[in-house]
């Protein structure tokens, strides 16, 4: 974990947390299946609220889309503000292109509890905690774009007082119509701290000048686009220093294995390479290799059931086939593989033969006018 030089300055424990992207409809997996998933969803909730107190958190950051849309169901609103009020902390939330700020959003219809502070605007406010030592400075979305919000943004620095950024943007991109940041704005803003979202995999820690920052990630996967461990971060902050970990929510993981089949009938292959463990999570299976005929996904399926939340399969096989089989043929195509099968012959290592292999596939895929899969 990064640190950087400072006095003894109070520490500030953070949970930083963003795209939860709660009530996301799972349009891959069956209804029962995603609405299992937004039930889950809410009791992320309280795993959030549980690992604050848990870690003695004293400040909450939330940069945006809590929410996947203004649709919000009840059930979710009402699990949030009660979550949040569990929090014994300073929560601050800056909404984001999913989650924007207006008069249907679920932030302009909540009861939002005491120690909530929503940013309604995409201009930089600041929030002074004294007894913290701590200034939270934020922004938010009020609609799905929004252009950049730190040009020119450099606060007088306070002796002793950290400085903090709740915010939702992409970094590193001028072009982006999701609130441009640089590392150039992040160095020049002098916070000590810059909590973000909006990208969903974990940034690990970063820094730009004496500012550090970090994004999470999302906090459970909602697609093969989003594979893997997901979570939070806790970060330890005190002016001119950041100490930043992630920590796994455990949710559901989306996985996606790649297996090179044997035969026509995979599950064996499937089988061996198929980890411990893998009851809660959705996969893809993608099969692949040479066949020599069109491989079993229902029957693999029906081996394979009971061992997700969620599977699917796809093929990526190819049909085997001998291509020097045309080679006598008086024609383009036979002379073609003639000349190369000679080259084959004489060839005096296994690369040369692979390449030459390649070179044949490749040549008849365009004779034929073929598509030409290569699994060599």
């Amino acid at each position: 974990m990064p640190e950087g030089g400072g006095g003894e300055a109070a520490v500030i424990r953070i949970l930083h947390a963003a795209d939860l992207h709660l009530d996301s409809p799972f349009e891959g997996l069956s209804e029962e299946n995603a609405r299992m998933r937004r039930q889950e969803q809410r009791e992320l909730l309280d795993r959030i609220a549980e690992l604050c107190a848990e870690n003695a958190v004293q400040l909450v950051l939330l940069p945006g889309d809590l929410f996947d849309s203004d649709s919000a169901y009840q059930k979710t609103a009402e699990t949030l503000v009660l979550a949040l009020s569990r929090i014994a902390a300073p929560v601050f939330i800056a909404p984001g292109n999913h989650d924007f700020f207006g008069r249907g959003s679920p932030y302009a219809r909540l009861s939002l509890p005491e120690n909530v502070r929503v940013f309604k605007e995409p201009k930089l406010e600041c929030f002074d905690i004294p007894e913290l030592s701590c200034r939270v400075w934020g922004a938010g979305f009020n609609d799905r774009y929004c252009g950049e919000i730190m040009r020119n943004f450099a606060p007088e620095k306070r002796e002793g007082v950290a400085d903090i950024l709740c915010m939702h943007g992409e970094v590193g991109n001028p072009a982006s119509r999701y609130n441009p940041i640089s590392e150039a704005a992040l160095s020049r803003s002098g916070m000590d701290y810059a909590a973000l979202g909006h990208v969903h995999t974990f940034s690990g820690p970063r820094r730009a000048g004496d500012c550090f920052y970090a994004w999470p990630g999302c906090a459970e996967g909602r697609g093969f686009d989003e594979t893997g461990e997901k979570g939070v971060i806790l970060a330890d902050v005190a002016p001119g220093r950041a100490a930043i970990r992630f920590v796994p929510l455990g949710g559901r993981r989306y996985q996606v294995l790649t297996v090179t089949a044997e035969s026509s009938d995979p599950a064996a292959s499937v089988l061996r390479q198929l980890p411990e463990g893998t009851e809660r999570d959705t996969y893809r299976i993608i099969l692949t290799g040479e066949l020599d005929e069109v491989p079993d996904l229902a029957g693999l399926r029906r081996v394979l059931a009971g061992r997700f939340f969620s599977l699917q399969l796809r093929d990526g096989t190819s049909l085997r086939r001998n291509i020097w089989e045309r080679a006598k043929e008086d024609s383009l195509r036979g002379a073609f593989l003639r000349r190369l099968r000679e080259m084959y012959e004489a060839a005096e290592s296994e690369s040369e033969k692979k390449k030459i292999t390649a070179a044949a596939r490749w040549g008849l895929a365009a004779i034929d006018g073929d598509e030409e899969i290569v699994g060599i």
